[in-house]
């Protein structure tokens, strides 16, 4: 896949743990109440990774793991609360309704959904959507797709903060 970089999205690639969780937290730097974030990817690709991060940019302190087990966690005590999601043992989007989506999107904090291509029927048309894929042992490809004048905004700022 050929490098792609315009209006709508942005291809990247990550070289370390470290610096996914810094990418992830130039995008918490940047977010805003009411944002959604998805991430699609692979075991192992990276997405606890930038969600760590996002965190991080959004001042959360707390430790940030992936609630597969029990779907969803709610991290406090940042600049925004940040809704973490995990979707992965979900068996229809349908099926997200029964965990509260419906109030993780609309609320005043951030929504990070892991596994995101299993409930993308369900989800706001209007996102960020990056999709991670293995490029070597510790190489990650993070694709940033922008749908709707809000993310198309927030990834020229992530450009501009990431690459001046």
């Amino acid at each position: 896949m050929s490098p792609v970089s315009n209006a709508h999205a942005l291809d990247l690639i990550s070289h370390s743990v470290a610096q996914t969780q810094r990418l992830g937290a130039r995008v918490g730097e940047l977010a805003r109440a009411g944002d959604v974030f998805c991430l699609e990817g692979d075991l192992g690709s990276g997405k606890t990774c930038f969600a760590q991060g996002l965190g991080r940019g959004l001042g959360v302190v707390d430790d940030i793991t992936s609630p597969t087990f029990i779907l969803a966690n709610e991290h406090r005590g940042g600049r925004l609360t940040l809704y973490h999601l995990d979707v992965y043992r979900m068996s229809s989007a349908r099926e997200a309704w029964g965990i509260g989506l419906d109030d993780y999107l609309s609320g005043d904090g951030v929504c990070v959904v892991e596994w995101a291509e299993k409930i993308r029927a369900v989800l706001p048309e209007e996102r960020l959507w990056i999709t991670f894929r293995h490029l070597g042992e510790s190489k990650r490809g993070l694709l940033l797709k922008a749908t709707g004048a809000r993310y198309e905004e927030l990834l020229r700022e992530f450009k501009a903060s990431a690459f001046g």
